[in-house]
């Protein structure tokens, strides 16, 4: 009697063509943590903040506020009522913004220009300088404007005792945190943080200029100054597109830097849009005014972006 010995069943391999179904759909399966996230993170919350501008969202509704009132376009139209108290102080704070912003990312860029310019051929010492440089935009933002804002006291802060005491630039110990000088605190904090992420983005992209520009430009007979307008900045003009228009929208949105140096209340010469809104919502308690005005920033920045992409790219279609 023979016994017949039962041999494991061979497992198939996929098809070739379930192996390309697979490989198709793999890149879209690791998009999908990261989408999730910015699902829960970005456009919910934007959705939902649309959403409240509609209703009148206040102390008095804020215990049940997805059943609130709905009041279609009044918060927008006193947002934007130029000749109410409410429209006058969001035109102040929007015109305070759009300075403070422009001064910082204009300084921002030449700063960070000059030093990925100054430091583009080795020397000794050129890391540890790079290393310095980058410091204000590697520590923690809290940290950093808390020192400024320590730095910036009238009576104890290290400014005035080296303007007043060390200098003797003036008599009299500046106030730096209210009136007319909170603009100028405000504009170089936000100069002092964001200049180190153009000058990295800078010295990124003078990576990718070939030295056979810069050695053809030496014998034609240009200089430094030649160099740089002829060469440098026509073979940046995409990374500088890039960067400030991210340097502008940093800067104009920003919210941690004003509320850190002066609190809840900003002085009227620095009160910027971030701060405003922040007040208009959780100081007086209209939630559903403060999101009108948050929707109107951002259909302001998404206009001025498409605008300037589209400029931006224009100009290079016709250089090209």
């Amino acid at each position: 009697m023979t016994s017949t010995l039962s041999r494991p069943s061979r497992v198939n391999p996929p098809s070739a063509e379930r192996r390309r179904r697979a490989v198709k759909w793999f890149p879209y399966l690791l998009l999908v943590p990261a989408l999730l996230a910015e699902l829960l993170v970005h456009v919910i919350p934007m959705l939902v903040g649309i959403w409240m501008s509609f209703q009148q969202i206040t102390q008095f509704t804020l215990r049940n506020w997805t059943r609130s009132p709905f009041t279609g376009l009044n918060n927008f139209k006193l947002a934007a009522t130029l000749s109410s108290p409410v429209g006058q102080q969001l035109l102040h704070s929007f015109l305070i913004t759009i300075a403070y912003a422009a001064i910082a990312v204009v300084v921002s860029w030449v700063l960070g220009l000059t030093a990925a310019v100054a430091l583009q051929k080795p020397f000794p010492g050129r890391g540890v300088l790079r290393a310095l440089f980058l410091v204000p935009f590697a520590l923690p933002v809290f940290t950093a404007v808390i020192t400024w804002r320590f730095m910036l006291e009238r009576d104890t802060g290290i400014v005035n005792w080296l303007l007043v005491d060390v200098l003797g630039v003036t008599d009299d110990r500046p106030f730096w945190l209210v009136g007319p000088n909170s603009f100028i605190s405000i504009t170089v904090v936000m100069i002092w943080r964001i200049w180190p992420y153009a000058f990295l983005t800078i010295t990124a992209g003078l990576q990718s200029i070939p030295d056979e520009l810069y050695e053809a430009a030496e014998m034609d007979g240009a200089g430094p100054w030649q160099k740089l307008r002829r060469v440098t900045l026509p073979m940046l003009r995409p990374v500088n597109r890039v960067l400030v228009l991210v340097l502008f929208l940093w800067s104009f949105n920003d919210f941690t830097v004003p509320y850190t140096l002066f609190g809840a209340s900003a002085p009227p010469q620095a009160d910027v849009l971030s701060v405003h809104i922040y007040q208009s919502s959780f100081v007086t308690w209209n939630f559903g005014l403060g999101s009108a005005m948050s929707v109107l920033v951002l259909l302001f920045l998404l206009v001025v972006s498409l605008i300037y992409m589209g400029i931006s790219g224009r100009r290079t279609r016709n250089a090209t």
